[in-house]
């Protein structure tokens, strides 16, 4: 029986030492696209509303060489939905967002191994003004556990290769997130984001009290296999991969933003393709093995890291 794609994936990263490509922001190219953005919810909505757009950039990135696309379903737990109306749609909306995905890989991969990854976050709406939660939308643990085991039995039942886990920070929350992912017998890869708090130490995203390098251990033990820094500035990454190294020795991977949230706008930043990809190889160079991007980082930058490596190759 031949290996589904994320086996390969998880072989090639494996024993194998090889490169996964993941792909770049699918929010950000929806907005850039025509989507528009829900206030509440960001581009959650836009999976009803604009699935062509959504289907052609999961098809750009497999095109240009992506190993992973991830489906439209960060910003679609019921944490964000709800607030915007949109709770009686929770199934619907990630089942579609898993669905579009799906349809991409039978359009475009050409017979290529490619994984289809369901997104799952612990994002609550954006306080007014700010670029961090809303602390009064932040849910109790028993309301947060039960969430989370919803969306990850859905994400599953949906079809996905793996659950990405996005923007983890919070081990309050996150552990229960990781738990409920690795629940279904899925590979589970987790993403870290952070920032640099007052006095410059990097702090986990949605809380400046906890420095990242304390919130990696406890997540990672809750069931990840792959561990990476993602949604961080550029400026941040060298620093951020340099503390996950010393946290975790498995597989590691990075997928940096370019730009900021004006919420609930991503305001694109001026990351230039060639310097993010020289900036990705150079990362390869120091043991990572899964490389990609995150908010502002399109398909412009994506195709100038796969032609670099695939130069290397």
């Amino acid at each position: 029986m031949s290996e589904s794609p994320v086996q390969e994936l998880e072989s090639r990263i494996g024993a194998g030492g090889g490169t996964v490509l993941i792909d770049g922001a699918t929010g950000t190219e929806l907005e850039r696209r025509g989507a528009g953005m829900d206030d509440s919810c960001w581009c959650g909505r836009a999976t009803l509303s604009h699935g062509e757009i959504l289907r052609g950039i999961h098809e750009d990135y497999i095109r240009m060489g992506c190993d992973l696309v991830t489906a439209n379903t960060f910003a679609s737990g019921r944490a964000m939905l709800e607030p915007a109306g949109l709770g009686d749609r929770f199934g619907e909306i990630n089942r579609r967002a898993v669905e579009i995905a799906l349809e991409a890989r039978d359009n475009a991969a050409a017979g290529r191994p490619v994984a289809v990854a369901g997104s799952m976050s612990h994002m609550v709406p954006i306080a007014a003004g700010a670029d961090r939660r809303d602390p009064k939308a932040v849910p109790d643990a028993a309301r947060a556990e039960a969430m989370f085991a919803e969306m990850a039995g859905l994400l599953a039942d949906a079809g996905v290769d793996l659950i990405l886990m996005e923007m983890m920070s919070d081990p309050v929350l996150a552990v229960p997130a990781v738990r409920a992912a690795a629940a279904t017998g899925l590979p589970v890869w987790v993403g870290f984001s952070t920032r640099p708090g007052e006095d410059g130490t990097l702090v986990s995203w949605h809380r400046p009290d906890l420095p990242i390098a304390e919130a990696i251990p406890p997540i990672m033990a809750a069931g990840g296999s792959v561990a990476g820094i993602m949604h961080t500035e550029m400026k941040d990454m060298d620093a951020a991969l340099a503390i996950l190294k010393q946290a975790w020795d498995g597989p590691r991977m990075a997928y940096p933003e370019s730009g900021h949230f004006e919420m609930p706008h991503w305001a694109l930043g001026d990351l230039d393709p060639a310097d993010f990809a020289a900036r990705c190889l150079g990362w390869l160079d120091e043991g990572v093995q899964v490389v990609g991007g995150c908010f502002g980082v399109g398909v412009e930058h994506m195709t100038a890291l796969a032609e670099a490596v695939q130069g290397r190759r």
